[in-house]
């Protein structure tokens, strides 16, 4: 999951940076509007309100208008009821204001990732090589033979599927099939591991070293 933290305060930013990548996330750090505006895509903004070159909510508001399902979360020293209401009204998903914990911010970003994966259109039918997936009922098929799969081991193949060909990183999935990154990340192996054997070939689901999992594509 790739993070675009917009933050003018380069020891606030290096430190959340590195808290945030030891949790598993890819993270851009930009320290200016015109820099947020360049950034290549994301999953989630943290954004402070107060930037060199301009007016956060501005941005926050450029950046909702870009993209519906685009989480943001503002993350700013400015505390009073005004400014909340304003950040939320312009596009804001959520509002920390400094200082804040590591794991109330945690809390905020699975949250709000949660909403924006679940307001993103869903495709009906998914076909990833030999890998058929109807979403809607929940069935799979492997060269059309029907595959059975606990609700569990569905969740993490269509983590997958939704990008097939792309390494999936494991944290995603856990948020994907059991709604937070918390979770010993054990868990996503064993149910790797009961997929591969159900869906008939070990090579449709491949391992990524240090980042996940990637679903075969051909």
């Amino acid at each position: 999951m790739r993070i675009l933290l917009v933050e003018d305060d380069r020891r606030v930013a290096a430190a959340l940076s590195s808290a945030l990548t030891r949790r598993g996330y890819e993270v851009e750090h930009a320290a200016t509007v015109a820099a947020a505006l360049c950034a290549a895509p994301c999953d989630l903004v943290l954004l402070d309100l107060t930037l060199p070159d301009g007016d956060g909510t501005d941005l926050c508001r450029e950046l909702r208008r870009r993209s519906s399902h685009l989480g943001i979360i503002a993350v700013t020293a400015r505390g009073e009821e005004r400014d909340r209401v304003l950040g939320l009204r312009l596009g804001a998903d959520d509002y920390v204001v400094k200082p804040f914990s590591m794991v109330e911010l945690q809390a905020r970003i699975e949250a709000v990732l949660r909403r924006a994966t679940n307001a993103a259109p869903e495709r009906h039918l998914i076909e990833a090589g030999s890998v058929h997936i109807d979403v809607p009922a929940r069935t799979v098929t492997v060269d059309g033979r029907a595959v059975t799969l606990t609700r569990k081991e569905f969740d993490v193949l269509l983590s997958l599927a939704r990008q097939p060909g792309v390494a999936v990183p494991r944290d995603r999935i856990l948020l994907d099939a059991w709604g937070t990154t918390w979770a010993d990340r054990h868990t996503v192996e064993v149910h790797v591991g009961s997929l591969r054997g159900k869906l008939g070939d070990a090579r449709l689901v491949e391992t990524v070293r240090g980042v996940g999992y990637r679903l075969r594509d051909a």
